[in-house]
């Protein structure tokens, strides 16, 4: 009888190991690999609650890019938002009440993109009455940086605005359960007991802030697409109307 050869014999025991480590598992896992829930993460489980936030904010600001979407309840209404920010500026979606518009902001230049019915409903200034809501269908109008609607929109499209004022938690914090969003592993932080907002962050790479439930009920949000490129770029000249200093009436 052919002898088996070293090698071949140390392959088929490493296969058979395999085997019954997998197979014990339900029974015996110790041996067949570690119970350690921080192995293979990038140990911030292991952190106190508030280094867990303080390491997620720090990534979120230091990130050049995020998609943002989800609903934000402030004094003055309700926001739905799904929109993408990068360090020069920001497109996407922001519905409010019954209405819903697009932003785009490249640089400095600010335009939005609504239907007839937004403008109709939103009110023509008075310098423009002569110019029927039609005209604006679909239009990027270009908005003017000394008009008041200019402060209040371009904060949409601004990352770090945007998550500084997020990105915030009242109350003693406190390390909540694990999870999975999207098949990444995340910890929980909460505060106050969930009553002054929650975090899910990232416990695969860059602890990066996943979800965020804000306090008060005051609305939720999924973060993705971390430091991913997107197309940011001003419309064509057929597309854009400019009424220089006369957009938008500010609310009386």
């Amino acid at each position: 009888m052919t002898p088996t050869a070293p090698g071949n014999r140390l392959r088929w025991r490493r296969a058979l190991a395999g085997i019954a480590c997998a197979g014990a598992l339900a029974v015996a896992p110790t041996g067949c690999g570690s119970d350690d829930p921080d192995e293979d993460t990038n140990g911030i489980g292991e952190l106190p609650p508030a280094e867990i936030e303080q390491r997620a904010r720090t990534a979120a600001a230091e990130a050049a890019t995020v998609r943002l979407s989800g609903t934000v309840i402030t004094e003055s209404g309700s926001y739905r938002l799904d929109v993408r920010l990068g360090e020069e500026g920001g497109v996407g979606e922001v519905s409010a009440e019954d209405t819903t518009f697009e932003l785009l902001r490249v640089g400095e230049d600010l335009y939005i993109k609504a239907d007839a019915a937004f403008w109709e409903s939103e009110g023509i200034p008075e310098e423009l009455e002569s110019d029927p809501a039609e005209k604006l269908d679909d239009k990027y109008v270009l908005v003017a940086p000394d008009d008041p609607a200019y402060a209040e929109l371009s904060g949409f499209t601004d990352k770090n605005t945007l998550l500084d004022g997020l990105l915030t938690l009242e109350g003693e914090r406190a390390t909540g359960e694990r999870g999975e969003i999207d098949g990444v592993a995340t910890i929980r932080v909460e505060a106050d007991g969930g009553a002054g907002g929650a975090m899910e962050v990232s416990l695969v790479g860059t602890p990066y802030p996943l979800r965020l439930e804000r306090g008060g009920q005051a609305g939720e949000l999924t973060m993705d697409d971390w430091g991913e490129e997107f197309s940011l770029h001003a419309p064509n000249e057929d597309e854009i109307v400019d009424y220089g200093d006369a957009m938008i009436t500010p609310d009386e």
